[in-house]
């Protein structure tokens, strides 16, 4: 079953180092537009700060995309140990910003690393680590009448409706387990005496389809 870990949502916690104030951010970001957008903005919220350190990786497609910046720290002070403490939690489509206010006393290269680190770390907790299970997409066709068993049936395999579309028919496009599909589709067929058109939904943004109906 193909999976990936990320965050349940905003996260912000706050630590000194000697006499140093760490601001910790993270949030969840689906594109590396989000993660830049999310980086600007406490960088616009924090520009008074020393630096405002950043990591992420963001998956888009087959592409997962990996990004860092010390902003201004010595080079593999800051961004990188950020970076590596989503690698080290196998964290995906999470951005990281970890602002600094600097006191008046230098950490060192090595304090450096602790700082940011051990703030990277503690702000992604405080967020909430969670599971993703991959669903694939299929999409199922049926009368009005048939409404509520479809939905039903969707509740009872651990399924989720993704798109809902009203016309002759309704359409669902619902995210199930892959090891469940085989027995959901029987299980819909049976309850719909062959009512409903069922096939498999492959692009939910781009729409693309494969396969005619009931081929799965």
């Amino acid at each position: 079953m193909e999976s990936y870990k990320t965050i349940k949502g905003f996260g912000k916690v706050e630590k000194t180092y000697v006499d140093s104030l760490f601001i910790g951010y993270a949030v969840p970001a689906k594109s590396e537009k989000e993660a830049k957008e999310f980086v600007a903005k406490v960088k616009e919220a924090h520009a008074d700060a020393t630096h405002n350190v950043s990591a992420y990786r963001v998956r888009e497609g087959n592409t997962l995309i990996i990004h860092y910046d010390d902003d201004g720290e010595p080079r593999g002070s800051a961004g990188r140990p950020v970076l590596k403490v989503l690698e080290y939690k196998g964290l995906e489509n999470v951005v990281v910003v970890v602002t600094r206010y600097f006191g008046g006393t230098k950490l060192g290269y090595g304090g450096l690393i602790k700082a940011y680190s051990e703030t990277a770390n503690e702000v992604l907790e405080e967020a909430g680590i969670i599971e993703i299970v991959k669903k694939e997409p299929i999409e199922i066709i049926f009368p009005y009448n048939l409404y509520s068993a479809v939905e039903k049936a969707v509740e009872k395999f651990g399924g989720e409706v993704v798109e809902r579309d009203f016309g002759v028919d309704v359409r669902f496009v619902v995210g199930i387990l892959p090891e469940r599909k085989e027995e959901f589709v029987k299980y819909v067929n049976e309850i719909s005496k062959g009512k409903v058109k069922i096939r498999e939904f492959l692009d939910l943004r781009k729409g693309i389809r494969r396969g005619k109906f009931n081929d799965i």
